[in-house]
């Protein structure tokens, strides 16, 4: 049994193509579109897959992109429970342009799900063995449960599992609520949770500590993009900043670094050091095109340059 177990409410099929510009009206010529299973925690548990471990990806979906979604994930080894929902799943579009190395991503909505299958996604994971975490990673479709974190963390609690959460908005407001073990909101996420849980905070550092000291969650890993990341615990304040590499594309950047930190975490090692791990992983996903996430040589050479500089700096 794969001691992490990953929930995805919202799963995609991310297509990414290139074009030389991007121009109005025109009609374009593109590449041919490059197909891989998207959603928060489907690429977790597919980035944690090609660092040499074992997650288990639960999502809901159905239709002929459902059974393409799961396809994609056995392709890669990735263990699945797929809920049916007799829905199509929703597409994300990556368009690069290659003339200004622009991004431009195109995030289509998913389909509102009956609380019948948000319950069974939940069953399906009550019924798994034990798992040492529990990561619910991207968005939620409109119409989401106010409680779904509620019945999330009494899962959790129940198989001792530690729950990580990487969403936004309303629902990690929801998800803080009931108390996690960690949360990797991004500088503006953070921004957003001081105002709607009223924080008394004049930084993000500041802001971090508070979300700790209150019980909403053990650990904030704060995502800064190439700046790295702030890791605040009760105890802890660190910023780890990774090297600067040529930036392909940051698609799966944010849930490379979560599949480092959890894996790490995963074979025990200590807060600090599965954060730098997670810096490296997500840095290692830049250099990648489309949504290819992270490679593990790339990411073993980030993490030693990392490890390195920490030492020069003590020494």
């Amino acid at each position: 049994m794969p001691s992490v177990i990953t929930i995805t409410f919202n799963p995609c099929i991310d297509k990414s193509v290139e074009v030389p510009q991007l121009i109005p009206e025109k009609k374009l010529s593109c590449t041919l579109p490059k197909m891989e299973a998207g959603g928060g925690g489907i690429n977790v548990a597919r980035a944690i897959t090609k660092l040499g471990g074992e997650a288990l990806a639960i999502f809901p979906g159905g239709g002929a992109q459902g059974k393409l979604l799961k396809d994609l994930l056995l392709e890669e080894a990735v263990p699945v429970v797929q809920v049916d929902t007799g829905r199509e799943i929703r597409e994300n579009w990556i368009v690069l342009e290659t003339s200004t190395n622009h991004q431009f991503r195109f995030g289509m909505p998913g389909p509102v799900l009956p609380d019948a299958i948000w319950q069974d996604c939940l069953d399906r994971v009550a019924q798994e063995g034990d798992a040492a975490f529990i990561v619910v990673s991207g968005s939620l479709p409109e119409g989401f449960p106010t409680n779904i974190f509620e019945r999330i963390a009494a899962v959790a609690e129940k198989k001792h599992a530690r729950l990580v959460v990487d969403t936004s908005g309303i629902a990690l407001q929801h998800a803080l609520r009931h108390g996690v073990h960690l949360i990797k909101p991004s500088i503006n996420e953070l921004n957003s949770l001081i105002a709607a849980l009223q924080l008394d905070a004049s930084s993000p550092v500041a802001a971090a500590q508070e979300i700790v000291k209150r019980g909403y969650a053990e650990a904030v890993v704060v995502s800064m993009g190439p700046e790295g990341a702030m890791l605040v615990t009760g105890s802890i304040v660190k910023h780890i900043k990774p090297p600067t590499v040529k930036k392909a594309s940051t698609v799966g950047a944010g849930d490379s670094m979560v599949a480092g930190i959890v894996h790490s975490l995963a074979r025990h090692a200590s807060l600090e050091d599965a954060v730098t791990y997670g810096v490296a992983c997500g840095t290692a996903a830049t250099m990648n095109p489309g949504t290819a996430l992270c490679k593990l040589e790339d990411v073993e050479l980030l993490h030693d340059m990392i490890r390195k500089q920490y030492r020069d700096l003590v020494s």
